[in-house]
């Protein structure tokens, strides 16, 4: 891939894990996931779809609350 091997995979994760700690590791996880999820809909065409449909749906919830 980008010429990185398994011991240079072991040393970043390692960094990480310092610098942000055991109990920030599953937020950031699950934040990229998120993006990654967001980034393939943007680029499929399926977030435009979604967003104008779920629009009206908010602003209902909203207004009720």
């Amino acid at each position: 891939m980008f010429g990185i091997g398994m011991p240079e995979l072991i040393i970043i994760l390692v960094i990480i894990l310092i610098i942000f700690g055991a109990g920030k590791l599953p937020e950031i996880g699950s934040g990229i996931g998120k993006g990654i999820k967001n980034f393939k809909k943007a680029t499929s065409g399926e977030l435009e779809e979604n967003s104008t449909s779920q629009e009206p749906e908010k602003l209902e919830k909203e207004n009720k609350a």
